[in-house]
């Protein structure tokens, strides 16, 4: 039973290769969508998403028959990494990144303010995810080899 993280900015194609590996029949769970993040004052009074701990632990507690892929980009990932059996970074350079999101479903990404904090993001936050991640996949492949690869991952790192 292998429970994979996978990670990466916005626009690398978390949500296609989640989508994907549903569809060949593998639990998932995006913690974008249902309770699994929270709005957590910080001390300036801004709110910064996070991590419902509580409930990723007991999904992470409770989880104990085949593969478990859980999508996820926030602040307290982390501490959560030795609970993973593989941390997965999805990237793919800028110009695909905003090519990617001006298309999407997801409206975020379509301004130029917020195309700017995707390139300002990508600079300050993927270098830190790299250096958490096991493995990493550039997205610029064909999903179905993004998909493969990271059943390769769970299938090589299952207990």
């Amino acid at each position: 039973m292998a429970v994979i993280l996978i990670t990466g900015m916005s626009g690398t194609g978390k949500s296609a290769a989640l989508a994907e590996l549903e569809r060949r029949g593998h639990r998932v769970v995006d913690t974008d969508y249902g309770d699994w993040i929270e709005d957590v004052r910080q001390p300036d009074g801004s709110f910064e998403p996070l991590w419902n701990e509580q409930r990723i632990e007991a999904l992470l507690d409770e989880h104990s028959d085949g593969a478990l892929f859980v999508v996820g980009t926030v602040a307290n990932q982390g501490p959560f990494y030795p609970r993973f059996d593989a941390v997965v970074l999805l990237s793919a350079p800028l110009d695909v990144i905003l090519e990617r999101v001006a298309s999407r479903e997801n409206p975020f990404g379509r301004t130029e303010a917020e195309r700017m904090k995707i390139a300002d993001d990508l600079a300050a936050y993927e270098p830190l995810l790299r250096a958490g991640a096991t493995a990493e996949i550039d997205t610029r492949r064909p999903l179905a080899e993004v998909v493969d690869e990271l059943e390769s991952i769970a299938r090589q790192t299952g207990t």
